[in-house]
């Protein structure tokens, strides 16, 4: 054997052991491929569904991501999900931010009015700032770094799969960031409303502060309805919410100039095109053409394109690679944590 046929044979072995669900041979045809991929897919992102509804604080994105890291670490199952995939998950979570869109209602930002706007970007700024260059100090790696300061600062494991598709983060970082961000958002989900009451702030208050401060969407609607005052409280803190989802244009566009910036070269255009169409979906949700039913339908397959791509990214993981949570990640997650419920509430107190 020459040294070119054994370099080949090493390489070829470190690609079969990158993954222990990995076995080498002939797969199906791409077309086959694809279409048992999304078949694939389509059912797992309807369990991570139907058990988030059952388990509201888990989120289906993260539901989804456990069940792709569980098929492809069991055996029997995993020769069917590992290395399957024709590579849609990122088409899938581009798609996933383009619906996100329609979720943001610029008139209900407006009528905020400028102190929450400025509580809104007061914060969102800061808690990424302050993530990042924590983040750098703990020794942590930079794309690690990255996701979970979008996705504290913005709208949780969203934010990070959104941030994922244009940083190339490792499988690895972007699980433990959406771990992350769902552990710590489900605590504030009790957190927000029983310190508001202690504090003294009123309803309007703690509705703003939860937007302000509580990752994820889902995590802000269960929180509001622990504040009370009804649909008044919810459609307060949902619009603060959804104003710091508009933000994720400028945030994921730092992000990919902040982690390519250090291979010393600037890769794609300033703006993706992806960014640019939930940018086109803001304008038209802003237009009113589209009916309640329409956008609940988009909403729910926002999530769906998102949950499967989770699935997809989690059958690239290897499980033990999970555990045990890495001690400067979990700081950092409670650092971002504090700076954004920290921030918020000194902003709700002085402008509110």
């Amino acid at each position: 054997m020459n040294s070119t046929t054994a370099s080949a044979t090493a390489g070829s072995a470190r690609q079969v052991d990158a993954h222990p669900a990995t076995a080498p041979g002939p797969g199906p045809t791409r077309p086959a491929q694809v279409l048992r991929w999304l078949v694939v897919t389509a059912l797992a992102a309807g369990a991570s569904l139907l058990i988030s509804r059952e388990l509201p604080l888990l989120g289906p994105l993260l539901v989804a991501l456990v069940l792709g890291v569980v098929c492809a670490n069991l055996g029997p199952v995993a020769r069917h999900v590992v290395g399957q995939s024709p590579r849609l998950d990122k088409l899938l979570l581009r798609s996933g931010v383009v619906l996100l869109g329609l979720k943001v209602v610029v008139a209900d930002v407006i009528d905020l009015g400028p102190g929450a706007v400025v509580v809104v970007l007061g914060t969102v700024l800061t808690t990424y700032a302050a993530t990042q260059v924590v983040g750098r100090a703990l020794g942590l790696d930079r794309e690690l770094t990255t996701l979970i300061a979008a996705g504290f600062s913005i709208c949780g494991a969203a934010a990070v799969a959104a941030v994922e598709s244009s940083i190339r983060a490792r499988p690895r970082d972007v699980g433990l960031a959406v771990a992350l961000v769902t552990a710590f958002g489900s605590a504030m989900i009790v957190a927000v409303p029983t310190l508001g009451h202690v504090l003294g702030l009123d309803r309007q208050q703690t509705a703003v502060w939860a937007g302000a401060s509580i990752h994820e969407v889902a995590q802000v609607i269960a929180a509001a309805s622990l504040i009370g005052g009804g649909t008044v409280a919810l459609a307060t803190a949902m619009a603060v919410k959804l104003a710091r989802v508009a933000l994720l244009v400028p945030v994921q566009v730092a992000s990919g100039r902040i982690c390519h910036g250090r291979h010393g070269s600037r890769r794609g255009p300033l703006v993706p095109l992806f960014l640019v169409g939930f940018l086109a979906a803001v304008g038209t949700r802003a237009t009113g053409v589209l009916s309640a039913g329409m956008l609940d339908l988009a909403s729910d397959v926002t999530t769906c394109l998102f949950a499967a791509a989770m699935f997809g990214l989690g059958t690239t993981i290897v499980a033990r690679q999970l555990w045990p949570v890495p001690l400067r990640a979990l700081l950092l997650a409670v650092v971002s944590t504090v700076v954004a419920a920290g921030v918020s509430l000194v902003l709700v107190v002085l402008l509110g």
